[in-house]
């Protein structure tokens, strides 16, 4: 056997290997709270949880998103997403604009300190995500993206691709 087919065999697990799959699991929890980890630490300076990471992460990615887009991408209730989004907007991290179109229509837009935040918190998981790319090279790196991708219920990678894809275009 080649050493990549060893090192393969020896790090996927086939359908029955139990173990291997529980440290895959292991390993996801792991790199998850590192991975949130660091932004959470800048994110207790303002008071701030996930939820609110989230939140001006996507905004920021998505100007002029509107508050239905923005439900359906956390998959969180109105509710949980109205407390956050209304503390954000009171303490002048993000903007909601009537839409031009229709008057109805609430569009969500970072303020010049809502950049900022989104900026400082997404360079903290740039230069993680950077270092692991680093360790494991740029081919692996695809294998690494293709498997998140994988992860993603099938029902909805169409709708996760849009919003990768949107990538902070304006609207």
């Amino acid at each position: 056997m080649r050493q990549d087919q060893l090192l393969s065999a020896a790090l996927i697990p086939d359908r029955g290997d139990t173990a291997a799959l529980f440290e895959l699991i292991e390993l996801l929890f792991f790199a998850y709270r590192d991975f949130v980890g660091d932004p959470d630490r800048l994110l207790e300076d303002y008071g701030f949880g996930r939820a609110h990471h989230r939140v001006i992460h996507f905004v920021d990615r998505n100007p002029g998103l509107t508050i239905a887009e923005l439900l359906d991408i956390l998959k969180i209730t109105k509710q949980s997403l109205n407390r956050v989004l209304k503390e954000l907007i009171s303490k002048g991290f993000i903007e909601s604009r009537l839409g031009i179109e229709d008057r109805r229509q609430r569009h969500l837009h970072v303020t010049a300190q809502g950049k900022h935040l989104a900026d400082s918190l997404a360079a903290l998981q740039m230069k993680r995500i950077g270092r692991a790319i680093a360790e494991i090279g740029p081919s692996n790196a695809l294998v690494a993206r293709r498997f998140l991708e994988a992860m993603i219920d099938p029902a909805e990678r169409g709708g996760v691709q849009q919003v990768v894809a949107a990538k902070g275009q304006s609207r």
